[in-house]
């Protein structure tokens, strides 16, 4: 048997599969280029797969003793100037040394500073003064691009700027002062509190509590110069509490924890009860006592701040997602119902836990509901621990008022001076 092969038509497979595998590959290189070459004339932000680019990072300093909502303002304006902000909390000796004694040590200011929303990162110990050496080890190993303060003045002893080498690198921004409040204000308002409650006897309360609704000392009223300070000329508007809001309500589902207080001078305390509160739910809610209700429990001579300043100081916490400005002193089951409460909490550590006689409990319906639960407070500290830092040292306190008051004075003058050409 003779086998006979059609090689004729083998020969024509195999040349059309070598036409057809050279045309495959041709096709590939071509796209590949032409892949190539559109990218190389692409922009590198339209690439899908772009390097990530390299987030803005700035820095401010601070003394931040006696925090309050101006503190808080700065903080916000400063992130808003980048995407991190990284804080320098400048030590107690430095403080000394500069400004005379901090009421609050750098352990609690450490605190508050970090429970900023608007914080990301927390430098301990930093330099009143920006040095070379430190403006360098904030570029090279903090990665900073800008050094932030406000348009306040802030001089050395020598009367140099502590700002001069940022502004000289070209890598110093600054932002707008919040005006209406300082430490030195808040200071001064305590040192008023303790004088004109030494006079209690003698003057009716309720004279006593317009002089601080309406901002003004008994002295100056009358037409006496003395030496005390303004009480609080802070105007509230819906855009700041909206800038410091979160703008967003609890889910559906969210365990909703309620915890109300005064909050009066915002101290470490507050924020470390505020802390452990919030994480026992997924919302924490806050309730605001007016500034009558603190001062029918309290005495005539509180609040320092008022409802606005202390609403402002408590939104700017990390671990609170929303206030009731002007909360009722009981809690009452439509409350409850209303705001969809799951627990209701209350810290060990708190001005007025003996509620005045014939009171009853602000929380009994709660505790009857079986939603209330008493927190151990973190810290021993309140709003009279701060006052009594500040009488016990009432001394050195009042100097160093006088000469930041004075500070203050030449720095308007001048800005009043300026603006006035």
């Amino acid at each position: 048997m003779i086998m006979v092969f059609d090689l004729g038509h083998s020969s024509d497979s195999i040349q059309s599969s070598k036409l057809l595998a050279t045309c495959l590959i041709g096709g590939v290189v071509l796209g590949v280029s032409v892949l190539g070459f559109y990218l190389a004339f692409q922009p590198p932000r339209q690439l899908s797969w772009r390097r990530k680019k390299k987030p803005i990072r700035v820095y401010m300093d601070g003394c931040f003793d006696m925090m309050h909502y101006g503190h808080c303002n700065a903080l916000r304006q400063a992130r808003a100037l980048g995407d991190q902000l990284v804080v320098g909390v400048v030590s107690d000796a430095e403080i000394t040394a500069n400004k005379g004694p901090p009421v609050t040590p750098l352990n609690e200011r450490m605190i508050m500073v970090s429970a900023v929303k608007w914080v990301d990162e927390v430098i301990p110990d930093a330099p009143y003064a920006i040095t070379e050496d430190f403006m360098k080890k904030l570029f090279d190993e903090y990665n900073i691009d800008y050094i932030i303060h406000g348009d306040d003045p802030c001089i050395l002893p020598d009367g140099t700027d502590a700002y001069a080498l940022a502004k000289k690198a070209g890598r110093y921004k600054q932002i707008k002062r919040t005006e209406g409040v300082s430490s030195t204000d808040i200071v001064g308002r305590m040192l008023l509190c303790v004088r004109e409650r030494s006079l209690s006897d003698s003057h009716n309360h309720s004279s006593l509590q317009r002089q601080f609704s309406h901002g003004h000392s008994q002295k100056f009223e009358d037409g006496g110069s003395g030496s005390g300070t303004r009480i609080s000329h802070f105007l509230p508007t819906s855009r700041r509490i909206v800038q410091f809001s979160n703008g967003k309500g609890p889910g559906p589902d969210a365990r909703i924890v309620y915890i109300d207080g005064a909050f009066d001078l915002f101290h470490a305390g507050h924020v470390e009860i505020l802390k452990l509160a919030r994480g026992l739910g997924d919302f924490l809610l806050v309730g605001i006592h007016t500034d009558q209700t603190v001062s029918a429990n309290r005495g005539a001579h509180r609040p320092i701040m008022n409802l606005h300043e202390r609403s402002l100081s408590v939104l700017a916490c990390r671990y609170v997602d929303e206030v009731i400005i002007g909360a009722p002193w009981e809690v009452s089951k439509d409350m409850i119902t209303t705001f969809n409460i799951s627990l209701v909490v209350h810290g060990t550590v708190a001005e007025y836990n003996n509620f005045p006689k014939g009171n009853e409990d602000p929380y009994a319906i709660p505790i009857s509901l079986g939603i209330y639960e008493q927190l151990e407070s973190p810290l021993d500290i309140t709003t009279t621990t701060i006052i009594r830092r500040i009488v016990s040292n009432h001394e050195a306190y009042q100097k160093r008022n006088e000469k930041k008051a004075e500070s203050e004075k030449r720095y308007y003058e001048d800005k009043t001076f300026v603006s006035g050409d």
